[in-house]
């Protein structure tokens, strides 16, 4: 049978099939026509049994935040990457935790959910796409830690997630673009070939400092995409110690192979002639990466140096992106290059370049309207009124 989530099947007779564990251990059914239909079934079913004991906790022995660490450290640690546990630790430990610890909030019941939701939601201090960030982790633990509990449906679908407004992104102008690539090349410092790929590339920095010279096929011009370097936090060790990871990009998509321009790939070539093996790292010519936070400084050296405002590295992507734009790239193949898991979130976040695309191509509307054709229509119109009057 075909699963469609939330404990819900789609049978062979075409019904939808919704259960949910009781307290006994057996399981309460539900049936209908439609996927939506079962749902809601199993919504109000849930909803009714947990307003029926309202101050029933999930286990009243164990706190909120003893479950969350326990899901934290044995769970979430063997399941994802090193940098996505770092972001689920310091999710929880800055937003989730400090909440659940309060007089009232210790254990899991719908209204320290709510609580957490409606605080969460009125922080103005915490921007909308961190909103959404949190509040999806902290559903995935939810999800986890109440899945044997009859409760857990409804209390999992108070989380309700904030509607997310894209910031217009944050672009080098051409004359910015064009003082910095002058800056990087002039420079003795080899590293800087590093600027001039990511305005012609637009990987992110962690992808452009786990780049090795075997990653770039001399031959067909192409850089492949599939490592990345970030610092994280050693959890197993005292203290507040970090280290670098190469490691796999930051998703499927993100693994792409990107075709270089040829006066880049002739840079390329140039500067690969300098290095004795291919295994090394582009960026430092030697067998060990980069860290990215060390190049971020060097960048913002250079950005000085050019006389340009400055902004973070992250500004290169979006301005190739928007290059990409103005040149007429279609959005899918935009996505592609850039590594995005969707289409959507290419157009989410250029919505502003595409915008200003569109506006481009309406004007040229203006050509064809008849205001702009008087000279001719009153030709037209002279023409006619003879021939009319030769009939």
């Amino acid at each position: 049978m075909p699963r469609r989530g939330e404990n819900i099947y789609k049978r062979r007779d075409g019904r939808w099939e919704g259960r949910i564990l009781k307290p006994d251990g057996k399981y309460l059914y539900f049936y209908s026509k439609s996927y939506k239909e079962v749902k809601e079934k199993m919504k109000k079913n849930t909803k009714k049994s947990t307003e029926d004991k309202p101050d029933k906790n999930i286990n009243q022995s164990v706190t909120a935040q003893m479950l969350f660490q326990t899901w934290l450290e044995e769970y979430v640690v063997q399941k994802v990457k090193p940098t996505t546990y770092e972001s689920y630790y310091h999710c929880f430990h800055k937003y989730v935790l400090p909440y659940f610890q309060q007089p009232g909030n210790e254990y899991i019941t719908k209204d320290s959910i709510q609580g957490f939701v409606q605080m969460l939601q009125e922080d103005s201090s915490i921007v909308q796409t961190s909103k959404a960030r949190v509040l999806s982790i902290f559903k995935s633990a939810l999800k986890q830690i109440l899945q044997n509990s009859q409760e857990s449906y409804f209390l999992v679908e108070l989380v309700k997630f904030p509607k997310v407004y894209y910031k217009e992104v944050q672009v080098f102008a051409m004359n910015e673009q064009r003082l910095i690539e002058y800056e990087a090349l002039r420079s003795k410092d080899q590293r800087l070939l590093g600027i001039i790929l990511c305005f012609y590339t637009g990987i992110r920095l962690g992808e452009l400092c786990a780049l090795k010279w075997s990653d770039i096929d001399m031959d067909t011009g192409i850089l492949s995409v599939n490592k990345t370097v970030s610092r994280i936090k050693t959890f197993q060790e005292e203290g507040n110690k970090t280290r670098l990871l190469v490691g796999t990009p930051k998703s499927r998509k993100s693994f792409r192979k990107i075709p270089l321009p040829s006066f880049l790939l002739k840079m390329a070539m140039e500067s690969r002639n300098r290095t004795t093996s291919e295994d090394n790292y582009v960026l430092t010519g030697k067998d060990v990466p980069i860290d990215p936070r060390v190049y971020q400084k060097l960048f913002k050296r250079v950005l000085q140096d050019a006389g340009v405002k400055e902004r973070k590295f992250h500004a290169i992507r979006h301005t190739f992106a928007t290059r990409a734009l103005e040149l007429g790239v279609d959005i899918k193949t935009l996505s592609e290059l850039l590594g995005h898991s969707s289409v959507g979130i290419t157009l989410n976040i250029y919505a502003h370049s595409l915008m200003d695309q569109k506006k481009i191509a309406i004007d040229k509307f203006n050509d064809m309207h008849l205001t702009n054709m008087n000279g001719a229509l009153i030709a037209v119109t002279k023409s006619v009124k003879v021939a009319s009057s030769l009939v």
